[in-house]
């Protein structure tokens, strides 16, 4: 009996995409995060952030939980919230799907859209900004700031890393996955090169984001992209980048729909163009995991809605052959991502980062610290 559906909360299948992936190149492997309750990725970090401020008292009974969010980390909360009896503000912006906001506001949480852009053109500073204002005004709230909070990439190293090296073993050779807060690239590329240093890390952008630097512009794929390279991410754990069009990133989602009946975003359509082109340099002994982040449910509207996307004047095609054929021709952003790295330290201050998230970063490095130095003195 599961007693609440926080509980059903990781262990998410791997998949092939036979139809997609030939049997004589790397074998792709999908990680499904739509199957867990809040249908992405985001319930894992969402609910190891809010256990860890409960326990701390940051987040008492009656508490009020702020977040900046377009999309999935903010529906994780407003789902957490609505199990654990608190109070949930996310701010969104008008690029969030409507789809998101039904969801956000059937689980009970309170929607402000926020219609400032920042400096880079996005919504990212500015909603971050007003989050971190509404949580000192508001008594008992308490910001979880999945931009800045290590804990991020934490849960995705204590969990969702250990989960595919337990599936794998050592036949994983490549992985994969979209890159925006940097929790799961971050947590998970440490583990891999902790553990199987072997491993191959591909971090996925859109292009237009300047996470690996770059021009800034524009760029449709909801759930990638920042303007700066996010703290839970350590780029030297990484070894190629790749930054991916908004087209082939929507016609590879498309095309895994139609072909595989699975259902995925934009963000991960993007990884899976990579994946496509790394499986098809690799024998079939290889395995490629390919982390999608979620489902395509949430992107009927747009994705999967053909008037949307001929008014993106995207193509319509869904044909196999030419998804590969495509994925054959990207080239990587960057084979050296220490060297396109935009961190912005300034940004905690400018943007008031939260007194508690540094608070919980500081124990969160100590910790890390000293299992490093246990490790050492056992070896």
């Amino acid at each position: 009996m599961i007693h609440n559906i926080l509980e059903t909360i990781g262990e998410t299948p791997l998949i092939t995409i036979p139809n997609s992936n030939t049997a004589d190149e790397g074998r792709i492997l999908l990680k499904y995060e739509r199957f867990n309750p809040g249908g992405s990725i985001k319930d894992r970090p969402a609910l190891y952030i809010i256990q860890e401020a409960e326990r701390k008292g940051l987040l008492k009974p009656g508490g009020t939980i702020i977040e900046s969010s377009s999309g999935n980390f903010g529906i994780s909360l407003a789902m957490i919230g609505a199990a654990r009896g608190y109070r949930v503000i996310i701010l969104a912006d008008p690029k969030t799907t409507s789809a998101n906001i039904s969801v956000l506001k059937a689980f009970g949480a309170e929607v402000i859209i926020v219609t400032e852009k920042d400096d880079s053109g996005s919504y990212h500073k500015t909603r971050i900004t007003q989050a971190n204002k509404l949580a000192q005004e508001i008594p008992n709230a308490y910001r979880p700031d999945q931009c800045f909070n290590l804990l991020n990439r934490e849960t995705h190293y204590k969990n969702t890393a250990q989960e595919i090296m337990h599936a794998c073993s050592d036949k994983i050779a490549v992985f994969i996955t979209a890159v925006s807060t940097g929790g799961q690239l971050g947590g998970i590329s440490k583990y891999l090169k902790t553990f199987a240093p072997h491993v191959h890390i591909i971090g996925v952008d859109a292009e237009g984001s300047t996470i690996f630097g770059g021009e800034a512009k524009s760029y449709k794929i909801p759930g990638v992209g920042l303007s700066w390279t996010p703290l839970n991410l350590d780029v030297n754990y990484v070894d190629r980048i790749f930054k991916v069009k908004d087209e082939h990133a929507f016609i590879a989602a498309r095309s895994i729909a139609r072909h595989e009946g699975i259902l995925i975003g934009p963000s991960s359509g993007a990884c899976v163009m990579v994946a496509l082109k790394v499986a098809q340099e690799l024998g079939p002994d290889k395995q490629v995991v390919c982390m999608v982040a979620d489902g395509g449910d949430r992107y009927l509207s747009t994705l999967f809605n053909d008037e949307w996307m001929k008014k993106q004047h995207f193509s319509l095609s869904v044909n196999t052959e030419m998804v590969r054929a495509t994925a054959s021709k990207l080239i990587p952003w960057s084979e050296n991502p220490q060297g396109c790295a935009n961190y912005r330290t300034d940004l905690i201050k400018s943007l008031n980062v939260p007194k508690s998230t540094l608070k919980m970063n500081q124990e969160t490095v100590n910790r890390s610290l000293l299992n490093r130095e246990r490790s050492e003195i056992i070896d």
